[in-house]
């Protein structure tokens, strides 16, 4: 609830601050004291546009701060959190707004910058205002399925839940047709590529191995001139080895003779040991490196064909065999999509038939719960004078396009003030009184405070008086039981009916007028609703009705 207004240089009010307490609180005062200057400031703070006309002349800059006592659990605490305020759950939110004479406004929220947008979203979230210009609250049609399906306790926890479903079924569904229709326009790129893949047959690491082979091969080339000369001297009668062995036999036969000729014979078997191993290794390099012309263009050819593919399919040589089996899979798995849509197709059936069900059941209920409340209103229009006056509670299904997670209906709240007249939107209703006393009727109906925390009525009994304005305060406090509510009034019958009341007053001094407010004691209080009751010049007659208005409460 509001508990804290504090007004800088608006208008007439120079300086005011005010504490606000639960219940009805009424606001008075003479014509043209300032209680449209005192709305035209709660206004401005609960993000109204900034009029520099609002400067109070003189002074360079005006502002108003508001503080609200809110709950823990409150909406208002989510929708600063998810605007990226700070927000303390259980602690006050304290709105404030500045405009320059220039015209320039800035807004703070718990004393963080804050949009003009989101200023509005949490005033309308924080306050109800209902009066001449009202076009907030009962006034947008958009907020009357959700007032509707809290008077009639309408259970809409199942639709929203089969909406989900349905929407994600929808949703599935459409993936796999869009994910069929695409693979269905590569189906013939698919099944060449495949083909073309599989009939090729690469191998991982197959472009590394072929390369050294290939490499090989190329020295082995340009290496054939020198083992071919180096296997005929290592081979026949001739060849070195031979020359050794022969060498070696001769000094067997006289190695014994002396010692050298011992040592030369070993050194001689060793060297063949060696040329052995030589010739060996001559031999297995020979063999190694042969060349094969045929193997080697046949390597030539699949070394260009595999890298010509890959650069066809945009991937490494190595990946070939991965990208078959992958293509592969696509295809199968187009094969089976048709069977899969199927069975998607038939679950978004589904799906819809129990949203549908669901949304029909809770239109059901809105139709009776329209039924009720047209009822409840139709008893309280009569007392606030509004006998002529009839109310329609529409509830219309839509087109399927429209429907949504809170059903299928659009429901508005239509009025008839003549006998006669078609019914058409509460917005549509010419006089500001009028459709005040109207709009406490439906809050009275709905018996409940429509989400915002505080509500305020702006001369709800202009035009009426006696048993009138008698009905219009007893249905103020009642509608203020367990809330807060503030009236601006000119009906001594709904000022007695205040747990609060605060008296606005204009005051001059030489060229300067300022306006103020103050809170009256019981005393004052009396004096103030006698003074409503006979003008100017209080009378012992008003003062004795302003008694027994009092005491009636």
């Amino acid at each position: 609830m509001l508990t804290g207004l504090s007004i800088r240089n608006i208008v007439l009010i120079e300086a005011l601050d005010l504490d606000f307490g639960p219940g009805l609180a009424v606001l008075t005062g003479e014509t043209g004291a300032g209680k449209s200057i005192l709305l035209d400031a709660l206004g401005l703070v609960l993000g109204a546009r900034a009029d520099s006309g609002l400067v109070r002349q003189g002074t360079d800059q005006a502002g108003v701060t508001a503080s609200f006592d809110i709950a823990a659990d409150s909406p208002v605490i989510t929708l600063l959190l998810d605007n990226g305020l700070d927000a303390d759950p259980g602690e006050p939110v304290v709105i404030r707004r500045t405009v320059k004479a220039d015209g320039g406004s800035r807004a703070f929220v718990n004393d963080q910058p804050c949009s003009a947008a989101l200023l509005r979203e949490i005033g309308t979230s924080l306050v109800e205002i209902h009066g001449q210009h009202d076009d907030r609250g009962l006034m947008n049609p958009r907020g009357h399925r959700l007032l509707l399906d809290h008077y009639g306790r309408c259970d809409t926890g199942s639709v929203t839940g089969t909406y989900a479903a349905w929407i994600a079924a929808r949703d599935a569904l459409a993936a796999a047709r869009a994910d069929l229709a695409a693979a269905n326009s590569e189906r013939d790129w698919l099944d060449h590529s495949v083909a073309e893949l599989t009939a090729f047959a690469p191998v991982p690491g197959e472009e590394d191995e072929l390369a050294e082979e290939r490499a090989a091969m190329q020295k082995g080339a340009r290496l054939t001139d020198d083992l071919t000369a180096l296997s005929s001297l290592f081979d026949g009668s001739d060849g070195g080895i031979a020359q050794l062995r022969q060498a070696a036999r001769r000094l067997d036969r006289i190695a014994s003779e002396h010692d050298s000729l011992e040592q030369a014979l070993a050194a001689l078997d060793r060297a063949l040991i060696e040329a052995g191993e030589a010739e060996e290794h001559v031999a297995a390099a020979t063999e190694a490196l042969a060349v094969d012309p045929a193997r080697l263009d046949a390597i030539e050819v699949r070394l260009f064909d595999l890298r010509a593919l890959a650069r066809k399919y945009n991937v490494v040589a190595d990946e070939l065999a991965q990208l078959a089996v992958e293509l592969a899979e696509k295809l199968t798995r187009i094969d089976a999509g048709e069977e899969g849509l199927a069975a998607l197709e038939k679950a978004e059936a589904d799906a819809r038939t129990a949203y549908a069900k669901a949304a029909k059941t809770l239109h059901d209920q809105r139709k009776a719960a329209a039924a009720r409340l047209d009822k409840a209103v139709a008893i309280e229009l009569a007392p606030l004078k509004l006998d002529t006056a009839r109310f329609q509670t529409v509830v219309e299904t839509l087109d399927e396009g429209q429907w949504g997670p809170g059903g299928m209906d659009r429901v508005e709240f239509l009025i008839s003030t003549n006998p006669g007249a078609p019914f058409a939107p509460l917005i549509k209703i010419a006089s500001g009184g009028e459709l005040s006393r109207f709009i406490l009727a439906l809050k009275v109906a709905l018996a409940e405070r429509g989400g915002a925390t505080t509500m305020i009525f702006d001369e709800i009994d202009r035009g009426v008086g006696g048993a009138v304005a008698s009905a219009i305060g007893e249905r103020l406090a009642r509608l203020a039981d367990g809330g807060q509510l503030l009236v601006v009034t000119h009906s001594p019958q709904v000022a007695a009916r205040g747990a609060a009341h605060l008296l606005i007053a204009k005051a001059s001094e030489g060229t300067m007028t300022r306006t103020g407010v103050r809170a009256l004691d019981d005393a004052e209080r009396r004096e103030e609703i006698a003074r409503m009751l006979s003008g100017a010049a209080i009378t012992p007659e008003a003062r004795a009705q302003a008694d027994r208005l009092l005491e009636g409460v």
